[in-house]
């Protein structure tokens, strides 16, 4: 197992270079790392746990205008080249095809409890401060305003308006960020959440607070 998560470090780091602050190969680390401390308290496959983190964002669908076939064909590939079972490639492909948030109302398609701790531990990264950073490095990749009073946050988006919007930063909160404490699947998951959403309130209350100038 060791020598497939070493190559499978090595691919993605290669695939990610240069790419945006928030989805790059730190990113990955973080949710790697995370989803390791999560399986030690749930009854997992680690090697697919271990993949599926991995692979995640190979391809994130935003970098590829909007395309979500690239990232799990490119997995996929990948994976075959290291001789893994093919129960295993399947099941990593399934975490990879259903792990995004996509606007929050959809219905669950598959399940399992790797998906669930790779999830979870995605989630997490875009939660307290390195998810406040990841929204404004993204903003400001995309060239979006911070905020606008003018333009409300929306709840309840279709995939597909969710996908092409191009409201503000501080949006993002309240149409994804904010939600996901209560959509955590994992005890460990949910417990982690509860302080990073603490800190994401406190945050936008002082955004608040300063916007006018204070």
């Amino acid at each position: 197992m060791e020598h497939i998560i070493n190559a499978t470090v090595k691919f993605v780091k290669k695939e990610l270079e240069g790419a945006e602050g928030g989805h790059d190969w730190w990113h990955i680390h973080r949710v790697w790392q995370r989803s390791k401390l999560i399986a030690q308290k749930e009854k997992a496959d680690l090697l697919v746990v271990e993949l599926g983190a991995l692979l995640h964002d190979i391809a994130d669908a935003k970098f590829h205008d909007g395309n979500e076939e690239i990232g799990p064909v490119k997995a996929v590939a990948f994976m075959q080249t290291q001789n893994i079972p093919a129960g295993t490639i399947k099941h990593v492909e399934n975490i990879i095809r259903h792990i995004s948030f996509k606007g929050g109302n959809n219905a669950r398609e598959f399940y399992s409890p790797e998906l669930g701790i790779v999830q979870d531990a995605d989630r997490l990264d875009a939660l307290g401060a390195i998810g406040i950073a990841r929204a404004f490095n993204y903003g400001g990749f995309k060239n979006r305003p911070l905020y606008d009073p003018a333009i409300k946050p929306r709840l309840q988006m279709t995939r597909e308006e969710y996908k092409a919007s191009t409201a503000p930063t501080i949006n993002h909160f309240y149409e994804k960020l904010l939600l996901l404490k209560d959509r955590m699947n994992t005890a460990t998951g949910k417990a982690l959440a509860e302080e990073k959403h603490a800190f994401m309130e406190t945050f936008l209350e002082k955004f608040y607070e300063e916007w006018e100038g204070a």
